[in-house]
């Protein structure tokens, strides 16, 4: 700037020539191509001196300083403009490192079931949205919609899910906890980069072979139409699996350094997009006047897509502030990628057996009309979400004290720990599976306004898999805290083949339709679990005493008697399904579940069932201070 200013200080004599010179023309230009180079700090300079300096100017003199004083404004205009800018910039990645900040476990286990709520009353919303718009008008166009998945969510669970859900998490805290930062960087960027190739891979492959995918493998029976639109609907959603393997493993990295805000959201958003796709995108899009895509039910895949690229961005702020250094580089040296690497074979086949089992229903159902193909998915979602809050749940929580015991080499402590947290499962779940089975209108009619026989008949069978499927987490667990992983693996194999037989002479013997189906997931579930029960009681004898039997038989009789208030609730409060809105259903559904509840849990209390006492004694401590409040409310 110094060398700028001299040249300033000289200028004065070239304007005073200008004015008094006959060729004052070039002195203009000469100004003109000085006041384009000058900074903000010139003009400024130039402005304070103009009036003072020369008080008597021509014209011409005076437009150019007006001039170069219009410069100086638009240029600070400019500038403010920048550092507003910037402001609001800093001000929105200071918001996002601090969401990024580690939070205490009581507010992360608020915050992971605030979200699982929230998600799962959009995912209710978007099935009950699509299920209005097409379950009834558009049957084969619902039944494509759900094939398309089935492909692209299958390899994304081989191949990135099963590794990601146990081996990597694990494999990079180790890294951290040694203060190896740049190791578990490299394991970080190694893993999104083999991923996503893999999985970039997989979707181009499904793009090439959707026609054949859906033929024979998820939609033999569909109509040639409906083979047509599924395949043109999975070559859309096939870039799923992609962009699902970025977002998974950086959300497992927020994960394992115990930032949860947007690992939480995330998912929540994939629906989102799904929902904007039904609205908005069937209506067809319009850009700048233009129509580049005429809507339909196609709309709702690239609303799928959508929502896959807003989960990507939203799971991608969870990074900001965490020293993330990103490569695109694979580190096949990494030791802990290798490792990482070295586990997913045997957990992705692990993982994939239950998927394997859902495209054999959906094949076979593709044979039993149109509908059928979302009849039984709705139905399977329903029974799963029970499933997943106490089977899932519950033995997750419990594995980590399973595994001390059985590094402790104490048998007799695993055994009274593993019969504890049955006790608990069966309880929760025998009144769960009661009340959807007698409600089970009203729950089909919260996803299918008006509700839909197909979908009650399945979800009826099904009711009875939310029992076993409960026990069967915990069951396996018990195997896997004495890291045997072959055994259910091995028990899975031979009875996922029994269930497809029976399914295959159900439909194809005795004509069963599609509730041979989930006749035939009921007797596969139960095979399970009496499989590996029967192989963990010969390795710990002790481990169903007369006090459990007891337990279990007092359980399903206050079971039973639950059931008949259920029914009668049902009976007395009565269900018209035609033209039912959520906010008409809830209510009644609300009514049946809490009362038929309470009345098991009274039963429970006289039966001397002790994992009744914790939520008693929660009750009692709720209703005391919420007396206690209104104590203190009349005192004032």
């Amino acid at each position: 700037m110094a060398r700028e200013k001299d040249v300033f200080r000289a200028e004065p004599l070239g304007l005073e020539s200008a004015n008094n010179s006959a060729d004052g023309d070039t002195d203009f230009s000469r100004l003109d191509r000085l006041t384009d180079k000058l900074s903000a700090e010139y003009l400024e300079d130039l402005a304070e001196k103009l009036p003072n300096d020369f008080e008597n100017l021509s014209p011409e003199i005076a437009e150019k300083r007006d001039e170069a004083l219009e410069k100086l404004a638009e240029q600070q205009e400019k500038q403010e403009e920048k550092e507003q800018k910037q402001r609001h910039r800093n001000r929105a990645l200071t918001a996002i490192a601090r969401a990024n900040e580690k939070i205490p476990v009581r507010f992360v286990a608020v915050l992971l079931a605030s979200s699982t709520f929230i998600s799962a009353l959009l995912g209710i919303y978007r099935d009950r949205l699509l299920n209005g718009m097409y379950l009834d008008t558009y049957k084969v166009g619902i039944d494509a919609y759900t094939a398309a998945f089935s492909i692209p969510d299958f390899m994304f669970l081989i191949l990135v899910s099963g590794a990601l859900s146990v081996t990597f998490i694990p494999v990079f805290n180790s890294r951290m906890a040694k203060n190896n930062r740049e190791s578990a960087w490299q394991l970080s960027t190694s893993m999104i980069n083999f991923f996503a190739l893999l999985t970039l891979a997989a979707s181009i492959l499904i793009m090439i072979f959707a026609p054949v995918l859906v033929k024979y493998i998820v939609g033999p029976g569909m109509s040639e139409s409906g083979q047509a639109l599924a395949t043109a609907m999975m070559r859309v959603v096939a870039v799923n699996p992609f962009l699902f393997s970025i977002s998974t493993v950086i959300a497992s990295i927020q994960q394992a350094v115990g930032r949860f805000v947007f690992f939480a959201i995330a998912p929540a958003i994939y629906n989102v997009g799904i929902i904007i796709g039904a609205l908005w995108f069937t209506n067809g899009i319009t850009l700048f006047g233009h129509q580049i895509f005429a809507g339909g039910i196609m709309g709702v895949a690239l609303g799928v897509v959508l929502g896959a690229v807003l989960q990507l961005l939203v799971s991608s702020l969870g990074l900001i502030g965490l020293g993330f250094d990103y490569k695109f580089k694979i580190f096949w040296k990494n030791h802990g990628f290798r490792k990482v690497l070295s586990l997913l074979p045997a957990r992705s086949a692990d993982q994939g057996l239950d998927y394997i089992s859902s495209m054999v229903d959906m094949n076979l159902a593709s044979r039993l009309g149109q509908g059928t193909i979302r009849a039984y998915n709705q139905a399977s979602t329903l029974y799963a979400m029970p499933i997943n809050l106490i089977g899932v749940a519950i033995s997750t929580a419990a594995f980590p004290q399973m595994t001390e015991r059985i590094g402790q080499n104490r048998p007799d402590l695993f055994a009274k720990e593993l019969r504890s947290i049955l006790r608990v499962i069966i309880w929760l779940a025998l009144p769960v599976a009661a009340i959807a089975f007698f409600a089970r209108g009203y729950i089909v009619s919260v996803i299918a306004r008006g509700g839909n026989e197909l979908i009650v008949q399945l979800f009826g069978i099904l009711c009875l898999v939310i029992l076993l499927r409960s026990i069967y987490h915990i069951a396996a667990r018990s195997f896997y805290a004495q890291q045997d992983t072959k055994t259910p693996l091995i028990i899975s194999l031979i009875t996922i083949c029994i269930a497809i037989g029976l399914e295959l002479w159900f439909i194809f013997g005795l004509r069963t339709g599609a509730i041979g189906i989930a006749w035939a997931q009921v007797i596969w579930a139960a095979l399970e679990i009496i499989a590996l029960f029967a192989l963990m009681a010969r390795r710990i004898p002790s481990l169903f005493n007369r006090e459990f039997w007891s337990g279990v038989g007092r359980m399903a009789i206050a079971t039973t008697l639950m059931s008949l208030a259920t029914y009668f609730f049902v009976k007395v409060i009565g269900l018209e399904f035609t033209n039912q809105t959520m906010l008409m259903v809830l209510p009644g559904l609300a009514v049946i579940a809490i009362l038929s509840f309470a009345i098991y849990l009274v039963i429970s209390r006289l039966f001397h069932l002790s994992e009744s006492e914790p939520v008693l004694n929660y009750l009692k401590k709720l209703l005391r201070g919420h007396a206690i409040n209104r104590a203190k409310i009349v005192r004032k």
